[in-house]
Formats: structure tokens, sequence, C-alpha cells
């Protein structure tokens, strides 16, 4: 098994869906990330920032997770970064209300020397420049995956690109592929991104699954079915822990297994969208898991006799 190390916002959310709303409550990227990568074992390292405010039982949960928070820097006169949002009732879009960034303002990661030797790195979505700074601070990882935004393609897209060309892997949805490429296909939009750097692209398509797209090869993960949509924040990121926390897990980066990573993503992720916020994720047991994992293998799993 190998080691992963995990860059991404840890923060304060506070959202407000047609089911309820929240006050503050636990959230950010590296947050999900690391509570989906806890699901297989893995030896992982969070690098974040947070203010003074931010409790010291949430910092104590993600260790308790097996997550390393060393890299996790407190800056105790700042406040942590905070943000709101408003989903609509069709739950697929949502409006920003408020973005603080605070500590994240002025964030420069410091990733932990026991893992810079990490084989596989997974960069949440943040300011292009600090991905940048963890890729540096690497000592040859044999897996970088990259997950970025449309805010990021609007205002820093020459330092995005400079992130992309150094990734093996990138995720974002399709709208974003449509808006990195100018192309509405899919496909064609898949390949000018790999063109890009990327050995591998993957689209999120959200209620309607996912994409693998390799050289000439693509294969399609569905999404399972839910009777209810609770909260869709995290669900990306947390689709993109259990994608890296596999792929570290088993320590095999082929095609083929990046297939299974892919259906181990999904799966976390439809467990995510169930509570507000990280609450499911937080005691989410592995016989669950497996469970939801044959659920979805009997989804897509048929017999046809070709003639």
């Amino acid at each position: 098994m190998s080691s992963l190390v995990i860059v991404g916002t840890v923060a304060f959310d506070a959202i407000e869906t047609p089911f309820g709303k929240t006050d503050k409550i636990l959230g950010g990227a590296a947050t999900y990330i690391g509570l989906a990568a806890s699901q297989f074992g893995v030896d992982g390292a969070i690098v974040s920032v947070v203010g003074g405010d931010f409790p010291q039982e949430y910092i104590d949960l993600l260790s308790n997770h097996g997550m390393d928070v060393s890299g996790l820097e407190v800056v105790e006169e700042g406040k942590t970064f905070f943000w709101s949002g408003k989903y609509r009732n069709d739950m697929n879009s949502r409006d920003t209300l408020v973005t603080e960034l605070n500590v994240l303002a002025d964030f420069n990661p410091n990733v932990p020397s026991d893992y810079r030797d990490a084989e596989v790195v997974m960069l949440g979505n943040l300011h292009p420049l600090v991905q940048l700074s963890v890729i540096d601070q690497m000592n040859n990882p044999k897996l970088v995956v990259l997950d970025t935004m449309n805010f990021w393609m609007d205002n820093t897209l020459e330092e995005l690109l400079q992130v992309i060309a150094k990734v093996d892997v990138i995720t974002i949805n399709d709208e974003e592929a449509r808006q990195l490429t100018g192309e509405y296909s899919l496909v064609v939009a898949a390949q000018k991104i790999m063109a890009m750097g990327p050995k591998y692209v993957v689209i999120k398509k959200g209620e309607h699954g996912a994409l693998l797209f390799h050289k000439d090869d693509v294969f399609f993960a569905p999404a399972l079915p839910l009777e209810e949509v609770f909260d869709p924040t995290g669900a990306g990121d947390t689709f993109a822990g259990g994608f890296s926390g596999y792929l570290a897990k088993t320590g095999d980066y082929s095609y083929e297994n990046m297939k299974t990573a892919i259906i181990y993503g999904s799966a976390l992720a439809s467990f995510c969208v169930e509570k507000f916020g990280a609450e499911r994720m937080i005691d989410l047991p592995k016989k669950e898991v497996h469970q939801r994992i044959q659920q979805f293998k009997s989804l897509t799993q048929f017999d046809i006799q070709l003639t």
C-alpha cells in the first residue's frame, strides 16, 4: 500500500437545501477526500490551513480516521475558510451566498517531510499556485490527481494550465470540460484535455455517472439511482477521495484498475449526499460500502448472447 497526500480546504460550510438548513458545520474538499480515502485504511496526510476558531474535535476526527494532520496549519489569530450556499429545488444547481477566504488567502502549503515520497497526490480544489507548490515539494510521485473547477478557469487559466500539464489524472464535470476546451462533445473535449498533459480524464456527470478516458478508450460508470438526495455538497470531493484512496490502497495505477476506482468513488459519493455535510461519511460502516458496491455491480452486469 502506498501513501497518499491530500491537498485542499478544511473549512466551515453553511448549507441550505429544500430539506433544511445548517449553521456552520465541518466541510472542505480535503475533509471529504480524507474521510472517503479512510475507507481503504490508507496512510494519508492532509495539507491545509485553518484558523484558531476551528474546533480541536474536528482535527481529532480527521486524525481518528487515520489522517496525518501534521500538515494542517493552524493560524491561531486567523479565521477558517467559510462557504455558504443554497441549493435550488432540482438539487443540481446552487447559489453561493458567502465565500470568506480568511486564512486560505495567504496559505503556503508545507507537505510533511515523511510524506514527500508518497506515491499518490490528490490535489483538491484550490488555487492552482497552491497546487503547483505541492507538486514541487514531492519526490517523483507515481500518480498525481487534480480536481479543479470553473472558477479557476475564469480567473487563473494560465496557472491552471501549468498544473494540468504536470498531472496524470484530471477530474472535472461536463460543464467544466466544455469550458476548458470549447468543445461540446465530451469525447473531443477529453482528447483535447489529454493533449494538455494528463494521461487520464475523468468527467463527472452528477446524477448521470462519470466517464473515464484514456487514449482511445472510454469507460462509463453509472450513478446509483437514489430515492432522495439530501445535500450534494462534497459529493465530487468524496468521489475524488474514493478514487484516489482505492488507487493508493492497491498501488495499481493502470487503466483497468482505474475503472474499479471510479466505481468505489461513485459508491462513496452516493453515501455523501444522504445527509448534510460530512455527517454520513464520518461513521460509514465498511459493510454498507461493500453492499453498495454490489448494487453498482448488479446495476450494470448483464448476460447477452451475441450472434
